[in-house]
Order: structure tokens, then C-alpha cells, then sequence
């Protein structure tokens, strides 16, 4: 590969980083202030104007405060889990498409760390390690609450994973490609896939929920129950990257969710913009709208936590195995009559 290409997929990641922990931070900001907002509150206001700095002011906390280590034989794994989840949040941000390409000092800029043709997969094998961060941390915390939570955790995101999976092979069938960026550019325009894949869409979206345990599905962390669940145990930085974790997950779970139903980077009226202003400038406003879109979905997640209450987990595991299972599998099949009735008819 040329040196130059090397240089640049570098300064990429690199940046895309930086933007995932960026938004993660400001996420604790901004969920902070739409529950005030919700509530009829101010919400953070005194750490710089408006609450700005209160993110920043968090994270020294976080880094000032004791570390504690719990009684236990396993001080290596109670370090390792929240790395783990920490790790597994920022590694599948390297399969998605952030934009089309850009065209900068004759050069072809290609918005993505890499396009691989199993980026799906990619994306279902990183989520899949993320529950050991979880199972490690509270198995390794000698606490029986943070092991009840993170046994909740590890078979709720197990559950809903085979529902989502599912949900995802009605979008393969359609689009017939794994790439993350083939199904984006398959979306130019109005071409969305939730206009064609609704049901997938919502199966995909509660699982979402689910897999970034988040209200109604927090039952891993459900404080009347089980203190803080799998985190109870941690202080410091190592609660800081549980917590970060969280919200990267969610930030990378509304990116998924843009570009493989919402149309990616794509938007109405792309062609008009690119026949007049170029095509850079329509694909930098491209990057925008993806963006838009993400933080929608954002506040989506929100929106939702602060009006849903939580399920008790008997409904949630009956919602898992007995409802958004086979509502999957029924779009599986009618997905495969619709396409065989289309191919017969051309």
C-alpha cells in the first residue's frame, strides 16, 4: 500500500476517534440537560456558559478520585473489562462510511477507515466481545449484585443480538451486499432503506436499545434492584470508561442505524446541489446531514429515557425471545416472497 495512503487512513482513524469521544462526552451534557428540559430544570449551568464545560470538569473528577480495588484474586480482570468495553465501542466505528469521497490537492479522499465486504459481520463480531467487557468486570468485582448485572447484561445483549441479526438479513436480501458502503451509496437520494425495510427498521432500533443497555432496557444497571449493577464495584477512570463506553456505544449505534436505514450521508435533491456547487461541496453537506441524522437518533435515545419507565425482566426477555424473534423470521420470509415475486415479474 503507498505510504501516503497509510499516512492518511491514519489521521482518519485518528480523527474519527476523536469525534466518537467527543460526542461521548458532550452526550453526557446533553442527556443531562433534555431530562431538566423534560422536568421542567435548569440542568448543568455552572461549569463555563451554559453548562459548556461541565462535560470537562466530570472527567477531572473522574480522574482525581481514589481508585479502589475490591477483595478479590482477579485485579487483572477487573481492569480489563472496562477496557474491553471501552475498546470494543471505538473498533466499529472502522467500517463506517462517514461521507462519499472528497476530492483535496488532486487526490481521492475515501470518507472510510476501511471498506470491507463483510463490514456486517465486522460490526456483529465487535458487539459480540463487548459483553465480555461486561461479564469479566462483574465477575471480577467479587460482588454479587455487579454479577447478577452483568449476567442480565450478557444474556439480554446475547437475546437481542439473534433478533437484530435477523432483522439484518431482510437488509442483506435486499440490498445483496454485507459492505457498509455499498448499501450507503445504495440509498442516492430518497432511496431509504426504512422506506422499504419499516418492520426490520423497528426490530433493529428496540434492539439497538437493548444491546447499549439503555431505559427501558437498563436492567443491568437498575439501581433499585441491584445498587449500580455491574459497575458498582469501580471508581475512577475505570468507571469513567464503563460510563464513556455507554455513550460511545450509543453515538456508534445511531451512526448504524443512519446508514444502514436512514440513507447514510445521502439526501434529497444531492444531484441538483452537486450540478451546481461541485461535487465536494455536495458531499461535505452530505457529511452534515449523516451527522444530523445521528443526532437524532441521539436524542431519540433521550427522549425515550426519560419517558419510558423500565420493563421487569421477565417482559424483557418475553420481548426478546417471543415477540421480536419471530416478527424477524415473518420479515424474513415475506421479505424472500416479495423479491421472488419482483424477479419473476422483470
Amino acid at each position: 500500500m503507498d505510504q501516503a495512503i497509510i499516512i492518511e487512513k491514519g489521521i482518519f482513524i485518528v480523527v474519527i476517534f476523536a469525534i466518537t469521544m467527543l460526542f461521548a462526552m458532550y452526550e453526557t451534557l446533553a442527556e443531562r440537560k433534555i431530562a431538566a428540559w423534560f422536568q421542567d430544570r435548569v440542568g448543568p449551568n455552572r461549569a463555563g456558559k451554559g453548562g459548556i464545560l461541565q462535560p470537562l470538569a466530570d472527567g477531572l473528577k473522574l480522574f482525581s478520585k481514589e481508585e479502589f480495588f475490591p477483595n478479590t484474586e482477579n485485579r487483572f480482570l477487573f481492569i480489563a473489562g472496562p477496557a474491553i468495553s471501552m475498546t470494543t465501542a471505538l473498533m466499529t466505528s472502522a467500517v463506517i462510511p462517514w461521507g462519499d469521497k472528497l476530492t483535496l490537492f488532486g487526490r481521492d479522499v475515501i470518507l472510510q477507515a476501511t471498506d470491507i465486504n463483510i463490514g456486517m459481520l465486522y460490526v456483529f463480531g465487535v458487539l459480540s466481545v463487548g459483553v465480555y467487557g461486561i461479564m469479566i468486570g462483574g465477575w471480577a468485582s467479587n460482588n454479587k449484585f455487579s454479577l447478577m448485572g452483568a449476567m442480565r447484561a450478557s444474556s439480554q445483549m446475547i437475546s437481542y443480538e439473534v433478533a437484530m441479526g435477523l432483522a439484518i438479513i431482510c437488509l442483506v436480501m435486499m440490498t445483496g451486499t454485507l459492505s457498509l458502503g455499498e448499501i450507503a451509496a445504495g440509498q442516492h437520494g430518497w432511496r431509504w432503506n426504512v422506506l422499504y425495510q419499516p418492520v426490520g427498521f423497528i426490530i433493529f432500533l428496540v434492539c439497538s436499545f437493548a444491546e447499549t443497555n439503555r431505559t427501558p432496557f437498563d436492567l443491568a444497571e437498575c439501581e433499585a434492584e441491584l445498587i449500580g449493577g455491574y459497575h458498582t464495584e469501580y471508581s475512577s477512570m475505570k468507571m469513567g470508561f464503563y460510563l464513556f463506553a455507554e455513550y460511545a456505544s450509543m453515538f456508534i449505534s445511531s451512526t448504524i442505524l443512519a446508514v444502514l436505514y436512514f440513507g447514510a450521508y445521502n439526501y434529497p435533491g444531492m444531484d441538483w446541489v452537486e450540478s451546481v456547487a461541485g461535487a465536494n461541496i455536495a458531499n461535505i453537506i452530505g457529511i452534515f446531514v449523516l451527522f444530523a441524522k445521528i443526532c437524532f437518533f441521539i436524542f431519540f435515545y433521550m427522549w425515550v429515557r426519560w419517558t419510558i419507565p423500565r420493563f421487569r425482566y421477565d417482559q424483557l426477555m418475553k420481548l426478546g425471545w417471543k415477540m421480536l424473534i419471530p416478527l424477524a423470521i415473518a420479515n424474513i420470509i415475506v421479505t424472500g416472497i416479495i423479491i421472488l415475486l419482483a424477479d419473476q415479474n422483470l
